[in-house]
């Protein structure tokens, strides 16, 4: 089997963690929505080259929480609908206190 080689991200994307211990395989989805929310244009060509754009499509309609820019980047960029994310679906924890 052949070993892929792990994607030069950022190192501001994973500043809380020793890059050295990164399981890519593990945690892909946490580091698939640090690089489609935080990262550069650089960090999306890498994991799109290690991840393959069925993956990355299979672990951002999962993510919790995605803003405004990004969803609309991805569901354009995957042609899927705003509502196939589970983001666009859940009600936030934080409601709105006033009504201006």
């Amino acid at each position: 089997m052949e070993e892929k080689k792990t994607p030069e991200l950022s190192p501001f994307l994973f500043w809380d963690t020793n890059s050295q211990n990164i399981d890519y395989e593990k945690h892909a989805r946490q580091i698939i929505e640090r690089v489609v929310t935080r990262g550069t244009v650089k960090d999306w060509l890498s994991i799109r080259a290690f991840y393959g754009m069925q993956r990355i499509k299979q672990e951002v309609v999962k993510i919790r929480s995605l803003d405004k820019l990004t969803l609309h980047f991805l569901s354009n960029i995957f042609q899927l609908p705003k509502t196939a994310f589970r983001c666009y679906n859940i009600d936030p924890s934080i409601q709105k206190l006033w009504h201006y």
